[in-house]
């Protein structure tokens, strides 16, 4: 059948860019209801829908808000508690811990492994009663709203493919990232800004920052419009989004207006994706341009909010502010929030890097989570809070009484999740003694991915795009739902 005699009339300004007969026969039944909708009540009327029948059943997290602590903060330093370890200070790392376990080629070529308690006193928090480090006394004020995960694993022992394993599922670049299925499965709720926003903020203090790629938060194989916006510190927070001088908002409408019928016609004649989400996305911008500017601007937010969120939160870019706009954005039901905070990576001079990262993190961390719970807004906002691997029990490097250098460990670390769907107070998974293999409940990054879905009201298994001849999932195919972490 010919595109041009479809028994349906499309809504103003929408195509079919994607209809295969595959796509077709699946989405008939539903997607010429939503076109007559949309006819009927003009092209806003609808922010950007999923794929139909997703969610797959009753969801219990509306949004993601994913804080990404990138360089790999150590477990050992912060959550993965081994009083223990004192006794072994300076002594050798058993072979028969190590095991066959491979080493990266900073320490490789060590001639001993020396182990390396923490510096740092842990207490109890909470009714719970969860051991954190004294570094982070104000998440140990939301120990209570948190399941802190001991047994994460990954099979990437470097920073650029253990963050893009995080991201996209798969060590290699090219694959879609979590927020990018998300916006493809479950589409936007609000019209007038991205399904998925990224914030990057730089630590307060000297420390080694591991670079950030693009890919992490892009679309791989799905198209453009499912891909992260970054937004910039600044008066302009996503770049070329302001008109120029003496452009007009009329006039920049009429541009855009003449720019979409040449796309238009170039679609009708090619039928290439790739044009309609060049479509999409300048509709976009445009809409950005009226919601951003007063997104971003937290000149009336009360002093009591800087206050919870700590000194750096005026200052823009910075992890703290970043945590406000996050929230705000999960107030306006954005549906994937990432910030990254680089600066995790300590080979060497853990204890004052690692104190530097928590000071910029932790109170603005706990202000966030408290701040979400008291608006309403936690029971159906899921957070996460994870790095890309954790941290070798062994120094890399001199070690001394006061100081040492860890290196990365792909076998066990920690994360934290709270708010929708998750039980709170809890820890799930542990590890030896020496924090470094995991002796009950592993859970892999898969199963992290999955059972972030599973809350959406995605079945990970049946998110699936196919391309090149091949069906792909975030999962891949492996990953199953963390059972014993859900309320």
């Amino acid at each position: 059948m010919s595109l041009k005699k479809l028994p349906f009339e499309l809504p103003p300004g929408a195509s079919l860019p994607n209809m295969t007969r595959r796509h077709f026969l699946g989405r008939t039944s539903t997607g010429i209801g939503v076109a007559a909708l949309a006819s009927l009540l003009g092209r806003d009327a609808l922010a950007a829908p999923g794929l139909a029948g997703v969610p797959h059943f009753p969801a219990k997290a509306k949004r993601v808000i994913w804080l990404t602590q990138a360089g790999a903060p150590s477990q050992l330093d912060l959550y993965d508690y081994k009083p223990g370890l004192k006794e072994h200070f300076n002594k050798d790392l058993p072979p028969t811990v190590r095991g066959e376990q491979r080493l990266t080629g900073m320490t490789a070529g060590q001639g001993r492994f020396p182990v390396a308690p923490s510096i740092f006193n842990f207490k109890q928090h909470g009714s719970s009663g969860i051991w954190l480090s004294e570094i982070l006394p104000n998440i140990g004020r939301i120990a209570d709203r948190i399941c802190l995960v001991r047994s994460l694993h990954t099979e990437a022992i470097n920073h650029d493919p253990a963050m893009t394993m995080l991201t996209t599922g798969h060590q290699i670049a090219g694959r879609p990232s979590l927020g990018a299925w998300l916006s493809y499965g479950l589409g936007s709720v609000n019209d007038d800004l991205p399904a998925f926003v990224v914030m990057i903020s730089r630590p307060s203090g000297p420390t080694n920052a591991q670079p950030l790629h693009e890919r992490m938060w892009g679309a791989g194989f799905l198209s453009p419009r499912h891909q992260g916006v970054r937004f910039s510190p600044g008066k302009d927070p996503v770049l070329f989004l302001s008109d120029p001088p003496g452009i007009t908002r009329n006039r920049r409408r009429a541009i855009l207006d003449d720019v979409a019928a040449l796309n238009r016609l170039k679609l009708e004649e090619s039928q290439d994706p790739e044009t309609q989400a060049r479509i999409d996305q300048y509709e976009m911008a445009f809409r950005m341009q009226r919601a951003v500017p007063e997104l971003a601007d937290l000149s009336h937010e009360p002093a009591s909010v800087f206050d919870r969120y700590g000194p750096e939160s005026k200052k823009p870019g910075t992890f703290a502010a970043n945590c406000i706009l996050a929230r705000r954005l999960a107030e306006r039901d954005v549906r994937f929030i990432q910030l990254y905070h680089r600066g995790w990576d300590q080979h060497g001079n853990l204890p004052s890097g690692i104190k530097s990262q928590a000071y910029d993190t932790d109170q603005p961390t706990a202000a966030l989570v408290e701040e979400l719970a008291e608006r309403g807004l936690l029971d159906d906002t899921l957070v996460v809070w994870a790095g890309e691997f954790g941290r070798t029990v062994y120094s890399q490097g001199t070690l001394t009484a006061t100081d040492y250098g860890r290196d990365h460990h792909p076998r066990c670390y920690s994360i934290w999740l709270a708010g929708a769907g998750i039980k709170g107070g809890t820890v799930y998974g542990e590890t030896d003694d020496f924090s470094y293999n995991i002796t009950r409940d592993p859970v892999h990054v898969h199963d992290l991915n999955a059972t972030v879905l599973h809350l959406l009201g995605i079945d990970h298994t049946r998110l699936i795009y196919s391309y090149q001849g091949r069906d792909y999932r975030l999962t891949d195919v492996h990953g199953q739902v963390v059972k014993g972490i859900l309320a």
